[in-house]
């Protein structure tokens, strides 16, 4: 597995590009988030957020646009809203300064264990006027194509595997943001709230108190 390791500071950098290259990863250090956006494509990105040149949830951001390459933000900035937007933003799991070498190798491991798991579903998943093709990774509905950012797209497929059921907001954030941080739970509700306004009727989402979300069934 190839590990692009974005962080600035050298005294980080250099013994955690190590440690990993002697748990057998090949590692690509970039110290910019330029650097990192010009970087050849990995297998997981590990980033930092302080960088010298722009905001490493921008990188994310960008990240993610062009690639579902899993990201684990490594940081410093544990506050919970840094939390909440970098997964918000697509990034796979979020680590916060000090952390052991062994720590993160699990959630290196976990990480890529779950993103080698979402393999797309034989064909496109309907639900009444909506349909959802996760080898192309389109939604539409009466024909229409909507327009869904990749995290919209991956928690409204994981709702219409199971249209009629309730999802719980723990099996939402394993299956589509590779945590099970209860914390981060707020993103749900931005995300789920995007979605409504895009299907252009709130019923099509359910709340489900206590438990998590339904997409209402045929």
């Amino acid at each position: 597995m190839r590990i692009l390791l974005v962080e600035d500071e050298a005294s980080i950098a250099e013994p955690l590009a190590t440690g990993l290259r002697r748990e057998g990863y090949e590692v690509e250090h970039a110290a910019t988030g330029a650097a990192a956006l010009d970087a050849r494509t990995a297998d997981l990105v590990l980033l930092d957020l302080r960088l010298p040149d722009m905001d490493g949830l921008d990188v994310c951001r960008r990240l993610r646009a062009s690639s579902s390459v899993p990201i684990i933000v490594v940081t410093a900035r544990g506050e919970e809203a840094d939390r909440v937007v970098g997964l918000e933003l697509g990034a796979d799991d979020y680590v916060v300064k000090p952390f052991g070498l062994r720590e993160l190798i699990a959630r290196i491991r976990a990480v890529s264990r779950r993103a080698e798991g979402r393999g797309p579903a034989a064909g496109p998943l309907h639900v009444g006027a909506l349909a959802v093709d996760e080898r192309a990774r389109r939604a539409t509905l009466d024909g229409r194509v909507l327009e869904l950012t990749p995290k919209e797209f991956e928690l409204l497929a994981a709702l219409a595997r199971d249209p009629g059921a309730a999802v719980s907001r723990r099996r939402l954030l394993e299956e589509v943001w590779q945590t099970t941080w209860l914390g981060s739970s707020k993103t749900i509700d931005v995300h789920v709230a995007s979605l409504r306004r895009k299907l252009g009727d709130p019923a099509w989402i359910e709340t489900v108190r206590g438990v998590g979300f339904r997409l209402r069934g045929t």
